[in-house]
């Protein structure tokens, strides 16, 4: 037999600036997107109560406080942007590791985590 599995996702918004150290091109100067942002997580189980994975409120809220944290600010002044690059491939990444522990203890686990700075192109993380 096989394990059935659920996957949910939550989006969300937030808007920062950035540059792009060593872009060689426009995206090297402060700018700044409305970006874009989905969580997927994945559950083999659901509660016996609600027949719920995990409750969607709950996942949004947990994943609003990770995109507060981005909002509104110079991401080249905050770390790990301040090192590192604050491309949509490193932003996923950050976000995925603010999201773990977060969902620690929960009957989810992290599946991706999907940044967008434009509706036409996004960089997807996951760990394998």
């Amino acid at each position: 037999m096989k394990t059935p599995v659920w996957y949910l996702t939550v989006r969300g918004e937030f808007s920062a600036a950035h540059a792009l150290r060593h872009y060689h091109g426009k995206c090297e100067n402060m700018h700044g997107h409305n970006y874009g942002a989905e969580l997927t997580v994945r559950g083999e189980e659901l509660t016996p109560d609600t027949e719920l994975a995990m409750d969607f409120s709950q996942l949004k809220k947990i994943f609003r406080e990770v995109l507060e944290q981005l909002d509104h600010h110079i991401l080249n002044e905050m770390s790990p942007f301040d090192v590192i690059n604050p491309s949509s491939e490193n932003l996923a990444r950050h976000i995925w590791k603010q999201m773990t522990p977060r969902l620690a203890g929960s009957p989810v686990e992290l599946y991706s985590v999907t940044v967008s700075e434009k509706s036409a192109q996004s960089a997807t993380y996951r760990e394998e």
